[in-house]
């Protein structure tokens, strides 16, 4: 596959407030050089807005990789949350779900969601306070429930987070629910693969794991996050592209929007990446992927 004449990355943000120092954005161009960190229109850093905006007006054919978590976990209980009558039968459910009992909040934040009476419960929120559906009977970890997506990048060395923990520097879980509103918006507008099928032409949103990225860009143990310049520059080598500019310390969300742009742009054209063995229809519609999980 080489139909796409641009590849971007956006590191996202779940944090409160109207602007985000932790999103970045950065696109590579097909035609080859390094990839490029586009800057906020704010220096108090990126709306979530403003990175809708840029989804509704895409360049060309864009490969868009959006880091955070397109759905919750379905297969592993034949539903997002048991016994709940509310609960969505897909993934365009769930977004609109959450769309609608966040409406009041600001920002595409999910205040409404993580404390709504019955949606709470089945998240993780703290020392004290886990959800009491947070672990299914029998549940073989305590760390929670896991997408089919997230059980293959376990075999690809990454180790994933849970989307329904709300705890801790590593959780994924606000900046999904965020992200879920988002996509939400962008129903009919850009498809979002797999939930939508890989249209022949035009732009398509992926979920990402900048992990995996860095993995590619020979980056090993268990912290994945590049902080200077020459790491970042090592690993876009790695990945057959040319250096970016500057010494020095980077923050790791841009060096995560940079090199996972390369990335895309380096592995798009690799068809298991968009057949991978245990993505059914089923899943795709409930669970969604993560582009680059065999």
């Amino acid at each position: 596959m080489t139909r796409f004449s641009h590849f971007l990355a956006v590191d996202w943000s779940g944090a409160k407030g109207p602007r985000q120092k932790g999103i970045a954005v950065a696109v590579a161009l097909a035609e080859g050089g390094a990839p490029v960190l586009l800057p906020p229109p704010d220096p108090k850093g990126w709306a979530r807005s403003e990175v809708l905006a840029l989804l509704h007006d895409l360049p060309g054919a864009t490969l868009v990789g959006l880091d955070l978590g397109i759905s919750l976990p379905f297969a592993d209980a034949g539903a997002f949350f048991p016994d709940w009558d509310a609960s969505p039968a897909d993934a365009r459910g769930l977004w609109a779900l959450i769309d609608g009992l966040c409406a009041g909040y600001q920002h595409l934040e999910a205040g409404g969601f993580v404390t709504h009476p019955e949606a709470s419960r089945y998240f993780r929120h703290g020392a004290g306070s886990t959800g009491d559906r947070f672990l299914l009977p029998g549940a073989a970890t305590r760390e929670g429930r896991f997408r089919v997506a997230e059980a293959a990048q376990r075999q690809q060395g990454v180790r994933p987070v849970s989307n329904f923990n709300l705890v801790g520097a590593a959780q994924v879980g606000k900046s999904s629910l965020t992200g879920m509103r988002m996509l939400h918006r962008l129903v009919g507008k850009v498809p979002v693969w797999p939930v939508d099928p890989l249209p022949q032409e035009g732009s398509v949103v992926t979920e990402i794991y900048t992990s995996m990225a860095a993995r590619l860009g020979g980056i090993t143990g268990s912290a994945t996050k590049i902080r200077s310049y020459e790491a970042l520059n090592n690993a876009l080598d790695a990945l057959g592209s040319p250096p970016v500019q500057g010494t020095g310390a980077i923050d790791d969300h841009s060096s995560d929007a940079l090199l996972t742009a390369a990335w895309l742009r380096r592995v798009h054209g690799e068809r298991d990446l968009w057949h991978p063995p245990t993505l059914t229809p089923d899943i795709a519609r409930t669970e969604g992927w993560t582009f680059g999980a065999l």
